[in-house]
């Protein structure tokens, strides 16, 4: 993915301010490569937070990451205000393919972008499982479209959904 398929994406309907912490930064004084999972990991939760209107109950988890690809695309410095960006991009079976950025605040640069493939995950079973309906209506309501789709790109190969 390249900066103008970020930009020709649908607009993103979910973002967060992220607070960059001393530890974060490396010895060549920028946030080391690591901790940006750490940004997406807290923009999904905070995603998931605000599409189940606060109803994301941890202690049921019923999706899981399967995938995750990154591209780093420009260091993050102390001083930046960062925020990070997501939404769900289409719908499958099963499965739901994540976008997210990390951009600049101020001047709106994409310094990462992120695709994540989620899972509906059986935890008694410890399997994938289908999607539940509930998630279906309640991803399509926020992203404010149809993402169903027939088949999912996992980038290495595509599998009907």
């Amino acid at each position: 993915m390249n900066e103008n398929e970020i930009l020709d994406t649908p607009d993103f309907h979910h973002s967060i301010p992220v607070q960059i912490r001393f530890n974060d930064i490396d010895m060549l004084g920028h946030v080391n490569n690591t901790v940006y999972f750490s940004f997406f990991d807290l923009g999904k939760a905070r995603y998931f937070e605000e599409v189940k209107k606060g109803h994301f109950d941890l202690s049921h988890i019923d999706i899981v990451v399967a995938n995750i690809n990154v591209n780093f695309l420009a260091p993050i410095t102390f001083y930046e205000n960062v925020e990070v960006k997501t939404q769900v991009v289409s719908i499958g079976k099963s499965s739901f393919k994540m976008r997210q950025i990390i951009q600049n605040s101020d001047s709106g640069e994409v310094k990462c972008e992120c695709t994540t493939i989620m899972v509906a995950f059986d935890i008694k079973k410890q399997c994938a499982d289908t999607l539940k309906s509930d998630w279906i209506d309640l991803l399509c309501n926020y992203e404010q479209r149809n993402l169903c789709q027939k088949k999912i790109d996992y980038g290495r190969k595509t599998i009907d959904a």
